[in-house]
């Protein structure tokens, strides 16, 4: 939202005040099959659970931004976006601030066929278009004469669809437990996923067992203590890999012995190895 109220998302007014920046187009204008909002996120601040109908690209021109949609996050540097489509209830943030653009895309002028949320890789291309579609000479106009600034964006969202490439990775993240003993857990190692306390250890300090722990975290999210633990880790990784810390650092920061445990790990998961997950 910007200083004036608006919000990143078209249609929908925001409740709170989460950037210092300015959103260029609230609201699709004309026969445009794009609309661009943006703005500056400040550091710690997410977006309320929301919708929209039209489809998104959602997209950092500076910083990381992390997007959660049910049990899968994904975080997004200037190399990555997001495509998420309409319809899909998502949540949006960041922590320590980005340069956000909000690009939705009209679903009856819309070549691609992405029907769940997807990885795509910025090209630096596709990041120049991004921004000259932003800017005063393609916006969106109201004037119906003006045909060469419509062409002009109408030529420029077409190469737009034709620089989608997906990445082919599979997103991170977990549901958290409902159950105050797990949910206690799962707080815990949220905040610290490199706490080191054992499934027993941490069943203690909840004052429960470990197999009522162990049964709780599957019944209510679907995958074992273990698995979820991992997720977590993993995904507490991204942002430090996004920011380009060393593979050794973000190991131990996440709760892994050694770099091999913590890639092999990932590669799992994820389907890729760290290295791998942001590469140009």
């Amino acid at each position: 939202m910007s200083r004036n109220g608006q919000s990143l998302v078209p249609g929908q007014p925001g409740t709170s005040e989460p950037t210092e920046g300015s959103v260029v187009f609230p609201a699709a204008i004309g026969d445009t099959a794009m609309v661009f909002g943006a703005g500056v996120i400040s550091a710690g601040y997410w977006f309320d659970t929301h919708e929209h109908p039209q489809h998104q690209i959602a997209w950092a021109a500076r910083g990381v931004i992390a997007v959660e949609i049910g049990d899968g996050y994904w975080v997004l540097p200037p190399t990555r976006a997001l495509w998420i489509p309409g319809g899909t209830r998502h949540r949006t943030g960041t922590t320590q601030g980005a340069t956000m653009r909000g690009i939705f895309v009209a679903p009856d002028r819309c070549p691609v066929s992405l029907t769940a949320p997807t990885m795509l890789r910025v090209s630096p291309l596709l990041r120049e278009l991004f921004d000259h579609l932003t800017g005063p000479d393609t916006a969106p106009t109201r004037n119906p004469a003006d045909d060469n600034a419509a062409a002009r964006r109408e030529r420029a969202e077409a190469v737009v669809f034709d620089l989608i490439e997906p990445v082919d990775v599979i997103p991170v993240g977990a549901r958290r437990p409902v159950d105050a003993r797990a949910g206690q857990v799962a707080d815990a190692l949220t905040h610290n996923p490199a706490d080191p306390r054992t499934l027993d250890e941490l069943a203690a300090d909840a004052a429960t067992s470990p197999r009522t722990l162990a049964r709780l975290f599957l019944a209510e999210t679907g995958i074992s203590f273990g698995q979820w633990r991992t997720q977590i880790r993993l995904a507490a990784s991204l942002p430090l890999l996004a920011e380009g810390l060393p593979i050794a650092r973000i190991a131990g920061r996440v709760g892994y012995a050694t770099p091999s445990a913590y890639v092999a790990a990932f590669r799992r998961a994820v389907g890729v190895s760290p290295g791998r997950y942001f590469a140009g």
